[in-house]
């Protein structure tokens, strides 16, 4: 939006989505569901979610279909080249036009500096790296042929600033996205196509209880236990970084473009945090 004066009838003009259409990956569940709820809620004319598992991306699009939206799902790996460049044909055969797309898609499993072998190197950067730059590269061309000054904002990490050991594949994916960004950014400038990055922190997702009770032996009750430990008793939940996402996707952001920004309760670099141990060598998860 070019007109940034302020509407005092309408003051959160700048946010709606009004007549747009969205694209949302890892948009079947968590933080990416979030996203393509608000991305409704603001007006979007279109909205097609991205995911691996059809049957939850499927009642996904079926919650949030009607009502002035059309939402679609499509089944893609995108740790696969073939399905990034699935996502970028099914967004222009369905809509043949696209004005804002959010990145949420992420491999998080756990690999540290001991055990991450060649497959989980190519895994981790193929779906957190190489499958966006695909996206921003072939949604971007959508977009300047239909003369769109559109937005794209890639889900990072705060743990791209390093020093968590048990991430180190993850850490590296990520760190890669900053670049990534930022090159877009300035690549698509001409063309008024902007491109940010979030950094949230350690959020409360389905997928993140499926990680912790994997690869950490969790408890059933390990959200209540990490939460009362965070300095606002609480982790991230994906409605809140969501409305972080559509602040970058949306004029409210104005002509931001080429930001990295961390969305988190602790900050890199802060004192007394972790205990001084080392890198264990071996996981129990690694005998299954």
């Amino acid at each position: 939006m070019t007109d940034q004066t302020l509407d005092p009838a309408s003051p959160y003009r700048h946010g709606d989505f009004a007549g747009q259409t969205c694209v949302v990956t890892g948009g079947s569940q968590g933080l990416g569901l979030a996203v393509a709820e608000l991305m409704k809620a603001r007006g979007a004319a279109a909205i097609m979610l991205v995911g691996r598992d059809r049957a939850k991306g499927d009642a996904a699009a079926a919650s949030l279909n009607g009502d002035g939206c059309h939402v679609s799902f499509l089944s893609a790996d995108l740790a696969d080249t073939a399905g990034a460049e699935a996502v970028v044909t099914a967004v222009d055969d369905r809509y043949g036009t696209v004005h804002a797309v959010a990145c949420c898609a992420a491999a998080t499993w756990r690999g540290t500096v001991w055990n991450t072998t060649a497959d989980m190197w190519d895994e981790m950067l193929a779906t957190n790296v190489k499958a966006n730059g695909l996206l921003i590269t072939g949604l971007a061309k959508i977009m300047d042929r239909q003369g769109v000054a559109g937005s794209i904002a890639v889900v990072g990490s705060i743990a791209h600033h390093g020093a968590i050991g048990e991430l180190f594949p993850y850490v590296v994916a990520k760190h890669a996205l900053e670049a990534m960004v930022r090159h877009a950014a300035y690549s698509l400038r001409m063309e008024q196509i902007r491109v940010n990055l979030i950094n949230p922190g350690w959020t409360d997702t389905p997928a993140e209880d499926m990680i912790q009770k994997k690869f950490h032996d969790a408890p059933d009750d390990w959200l209540a236990r990490a939460e009362a430990k965070q300095p606002f008793n609480r982790l991230l939940k994906p409605a809140e970084v969501a409305r972080g996402i559509c602040f970058l996707l949306s004029g409210e952001s104005g002509m931001m473009s080429g930001a990295s920004i961390d969305f988190d309760q602790t900050m890199p670099g802060q004192g007394p945090g972790a205990p001084f141990e080392a890198i264990p060598r071996h996981f129990p998860w690694e005998n299954s």
